[in-house]
């Protein structure tokens, strides 16, 4: 069954317009058949991430940009990150107790969903036309991480 179509009438700025019309350009389309593509990546989250993450990445499609540009900022206070560094580090040097292994994957799962925010949120950011900084010059939520582990 074919999906049902909506026509809806937007106003988009000239440069916004432009770019649309370049990327139709290159990809030998019309803005007509582009312009779906473009608001479903702007939009779109992957499909198989746990429905609150996936809402929450979705309403940062909503975002304006100053918003977005906080939201690129780590999410895991400091005291967090200090105490996921010290697991990681006994994890190394002596077996984890049943309650730090279960404090570590709790802060492993915040880290790695306060990354996926930020890797969202520059991501729409560079959608919108944005210069994004170089991984070098983004401030690290996480210094201290050994490979491989976080």
């Amino acid at each position: 069954m074919a999906e049902q179509l909506q026509t809806v009438s937007v106003e988009v700025s000239e440069p916004i317009y432009r770019r649309l019309q370049r990327t139709a350009q290159l990809t030998y389309r019309s803005v007509d058949d582009i312009l779906p593509s473009a608001l479903n990546v702007a939009l779109g989250v992957p499909p198989d991430l746990p429905t609150e993450l996936k809402d929450e990445l979705e309403a940062m499609g909503m975002f304006n940009d100053a918003a977005l540009w906080v939201a690129r900022e780590s999410s895991l206070s400091p005291a967090r990150q200090r105490r996921l560094h010290q697991l990681n580090h006994a994890a190394g040097a002596r077996p984890l107790t049943a309650a730090e292994r279960t404090e570590q994957t709790h802060l492993l799962d915040e880290y790695q969903r306060s990354m996926l925010r930020r890797a969202h949120a520059l991501a729409l950011l560079a959608y919108r036309g944005y210069e994004i900084p170089q991984r070098a010059d983004l401030p690290d939520a996480f210094p201290h991480a050994p490979s491989g582990s976080a």
